[in-house]
C-alpha cells in the first residue's frame, strides 16, 4: 500500500462520504440487520449483511451519518464483500487495531487505510467505527 497524503486521505473521505457506494436498502429480505447510533453525533444508521455459504455477497447500510461515519462504513462494507467470515473478520480487527494505534496489516485495509489519523481525534474514533461495530455484531452470528 503506498503512503497516503493528508490530501489523498481526505479526497477518499470525502469521495467516500460524498457519493458512498453502498449507502442503500438491501434488494432483499436475506439480510440480517442491525441499527447502531452514536450519543454524541447524529450517526444513526442501519448497517445489513447478506452471507452465502460463508461468504459476505454484500454489505450495505441507511440512515443518517456524519462525513466520517458515511465515508469508514462504505469503506469497511466494500472491504467485506467477497470475503469469507474469517478474512472479514481479520480486516475488521486490523482497522480496529489501526483506530486504536496499535501493530495492523495495512495491506489489509486498502482505503480504510484513510483513517490512520483518527486516533488523534479521540471523538472521532465512534464515529470511524460505527460501521465496523455493526458488521462485528452482524458476523458474530455467522
Amino acid at each position: 500500500m503506498p503512503i497516503l497524503t493528508n490530501e489523498m486521505m481526505r479526497s477518499i473521505i470525502y469521495d467516500h462520504s460524498s457519493n458512498p457506494q453502498n449507502k442503500r436498502e438491501p434488494n432483499d429480505d436475506t439480510y440480517e440487520k442491525i441499527h447502531m447510533h452514536s450519543d454524541n453525533c447524529i450517526d444513526d444508521i442501519d448497517v445489513y449483511l447478506k452471507m452465502m455459504d460463508n461468504k459476505v455477497v454484500d454489505a450495505c447500510f441507511t440512515g443518517i451519518g456524519c462525513t466520517i461515519s458515511t465515508a469508514s462504513t462504505d469503506i469497511i462494507c466494500d472491504l467485506m464483500i467477497g470475503k469469507n467470515r474469517e478474512e472479514a473478520d481479520y480486516i475488521l480487527k486490523q482497522y480496529d487495531n489501526m483506530l486504536h494505534e496499535e501493530h495492523y496489516d495495512e495491506d489489509a485495509l486498502e482505503e480504510a487505510n484513510a483513517f490512520s489519523q483518527t486516533s488523534k481525534q479521540a471523538a472521532r474514533i465512534r464515529c470511524a467505527t460505527i460501521g465496523s461495530r455493526a458488521l462485528e455484531e452482524l458476523l458474530k452470528d455467522k
